[in-house]
């Protein structure tokens, strides 16, 4: 069967170019989507421990320290780059379950695109 030509508004195009609409339709439900799905995420907070607890750090979707909570048995003058460890590795942690959760939530809408960098 060949391909037959259909005018529409006195312009031609090819048979099945109506699903380009239907397309670009669920392109732009999926970005909607995408864009709601990112909101929540930015306003999601995770909160990173050190060993023993005695750092904890939150930060939110969008990567920011919101707070950091330091028990006082942590802070020890004379050890001061065990802290600063306790507080890394607090930040760390954070960051790791944030980033986790972006993956895993965006990655539901590129999943089977093959889109480069996605």
């Amino acid at each position: 069967m060949k391909n037959r030509k259909i005018r529409i508004n006195g312009g031609t195009t090819m048979r099945g170019m109506g699903n380009m609409q239907g397309m670009m339709k669920q392109m732009q439900k999926l970005q909607k989507q995408m864009a709601q799905a990112q909101e929540e995420l930015n306003q999601t907070e995770y909160t990173g421990t050190s060993q023993s607890d005695l750092v904890k750090v939150t930060v939110n979707g969008k990567r920011q320290v919101l707070n950091v909570e330091i028990k006082p048995e942590a802070v020890d003058p004379e050890d001061v780059e065990l802290l600063q460890d306790l507080v890394l590795m607090a930040t760390n942690d954070a960051l790791t379950q944030a980033e986790k959760a972006n993956d895993q939530t965006m990655g539901q809408f590129t999943k089977g695109l093959n889109i480069p960098g996605f």
